[in-house]
Parts: structure tokens; sequence; C-alpha cells
């Protein structure tokens, strides 16, 4: 439904729209849930592309359609699908070690097996599904309609926990990202680091779904960390903007869904690329500026001395 027909429209004053988007309680719940899922995602999401593992990251992201679509068929609210199917595959992946000779080969074998086997389920337990099947489109792709209270606050729950377990942790897994062979060297436990973090992840993952969709929630977890960690290399600047980053995007695909008939995915994803394109082209242009002046100001002593 394009909810342009039913209201005034996009007037240019953000204020002025804001209120008129409010007014209806469903968009209030929108953007409560997807503030709360944006903060999460771009969290985990920057510890995420730090590890290496965006793959990963894609598997569970993959995971969590054939989890909706389990619950679905079995008569239960979608979101445990999520949680149980994004969880329990992280669990999966974090039972190969990443360390020693041929772990990260494995972990990544393992994580495409894992991505190939449940997404063929969640094929299956559609085609199993005997009811109507108008919310697939939703599960794939987003939808802001029809969040609840109840909904907002279990999210809410699920990521303060999430975040407060990663803040305990932060220190020596932002250790471990770094140096792994180091951080084990140095008594840190990197295995159970590994793991946590992986199951915090599924848990990211299985909230930014309900949001986004299954096939463009990834955006939501490696853009704007990938966008962040280009516009700054330190850890505490770049975890807030990649929270910044996120919360904006978040917003303003909320926002274009509203008076469009195009998911929220779709807009979440666009323009949180638009924002890496510009970051990526904006590190690189003060790269090419900054060789030009080493070399401007490296080429008088050069003649000189080659004069001399």
């Amino acid at each position: 439904m394009n909810w342009a027909d039913t209201t005034a429209g996009w007037s240019w004053n953000p204020v002025t729209d804001l209120q008129q988007i409010w007014a209806f309680p469903f968009m209030v719940n929108a953007f409560r849930a997807g503030t709360v899922v944006a903060v999460l995602a771009a969290v985990m999401g920057w510890f995420m592309v730090l590890r290496r593992q965006s793959f990963a990251g894609h598997t569970l992201s993959v995971v969590s359609f054939p989890g909706a679509a389990c619950a679905t068929l079995l008569g239960i609210g979608a979101g445990f699908g999520y949680f149980a199917f994004c969880i329990g595959g992280a669990l999966v992946i974090a039972a190969i070690p990443r360390a020693g000779q041929g772990g990260s080969g494995q972990e990544s074998a393992l994580t495409g097996t894992v991505q190939a086997f449940l997404l063929a389920c969640g094929f299956l337990f559609v085609a199993l599904y005997k009811g109507f099947l108008g919310g697939v489109n939703s599960l794939l792709f987003g939808s802001f309609l029809g969040i609840t209270t109840l909904q907002v606050t279990v999210l809410t729950i699920v990521a303060a926990v999430a975040l407060a377990v990663l803040a305990v942790i932060g220190r020596p897994l932002l250790f471990a990202s770094v140096d792994e062979n180091v951080a084990t060297g140095r008594g840190v436990p990197v295995r159970a680091l590994s793991v946590v973090f992986l199951v915090l992840l599924g848990a990211a993952t299985a909230e930014a779904s309900q949001i986004t969709g299954t096939l463009l929630v990834f955006a939501l977890l490696v853009m704007p960390a990938a966008s962040a960690q280009q516009l700054t290399a330190r850890p505490s600047t770049s975890l807030v903007l990649s929270v910044v980053i996120a919360i904006a995007v978040t917003w303003t695909g909320l926002i274009a869904a509203y008076y469009s008939p195009y998911p929220i995915g779709f807009y979440v994803t666009t323009f949180a690329f638009a924002v890496y394109v510009l970051a990526r082209t904006g590190r690189t242009l003060t790269a090419a500026v900054g060789r030009h002046r080493t070399t401007a100001i490296g080429a008088p002593r050069t003649a000189g001395s080659v004069a001399a």
C-alpha cells in the first residue's frame, strides 16, 4: 500500500512531514524498532567487518529466511523463527575454530554449506505452507507495517542484553580481532570470544531481519561499518560513526518507504550504499591529494640534490 495516496504527501518541511508520519502509531513503532535495530546492527557489524567475518554475517542473514518460514509453517510468531535459526546457525559456524592452519578455510566451507542447506529448507517450508503467502515478500525484503509495541519491547530487551555483553567483552574482542595470534599468546580466550560474538551476531541479524527483510539485512550490518572504517581509523570514532550512519539510513529509508510503494529494505540498502560510495571516494581523493602534496614538497629537494 502506498501511504502517499492517503496522506498529504511530502512537503519538503522535515518537521511537518515527521509530525504527519508520527501521527500513525504503527510508524512510531517502526521508528522505535528501526532505531534499536540500527544501533545493534551497526555495533555488531563494526566488529564483524573488523574481524573479516562478513561471509558469516551474510550466511546468518540468509538463515533468517528459513527460520521465519518455518515459524510461519508451524503457526507461531516469525520472530521465534528468526532468533532460533540465526542463533542456531551461529553456533554451527562457531563449531569450527578460526585459528590454526586451514581454520579460516574450514570456517568458510562450513558457512557456505550451512547457507545452502538452510536456504533450500526455507523454500521447502514455503512450498509446504498451505496458507496465504502474501507475507513472503515482507520476509525477504522487509516491511515497516504491523510492528507492535510488544515487538519493539522485545527488540529493545534483546538489543540491550547483546550490547551489555559486547561491552563486557569489547576490549579483549577488539584485541583478538586486530591480532589473534598475539592475543592468544597473551592469554586472551580467543575461542570463547569468537563463539560469544557469533551468537551476538546471530541475535543482531534476527533483529535486523524483521525490519529490512532477510535478503537485505546484510546491508545494515556491513555498509555503515564499512563506511565508518573508510572515514577514520580510530576505533571509538569509527564505531560512533557506524551507529550514526545506520540510524540515518534507517530513518531515511522509513520515510522514503512511507511515501512510496516500495519496500524499506530497498531504500535502506540504497542509501547505505550511497554513503559507502561517498566515503570510499572521499578517502581515495584525500589519499591522492596527500600523495600530490608529498611529491610537490619532495620535488625541489630532489632537484637540489641532483644539482649539487
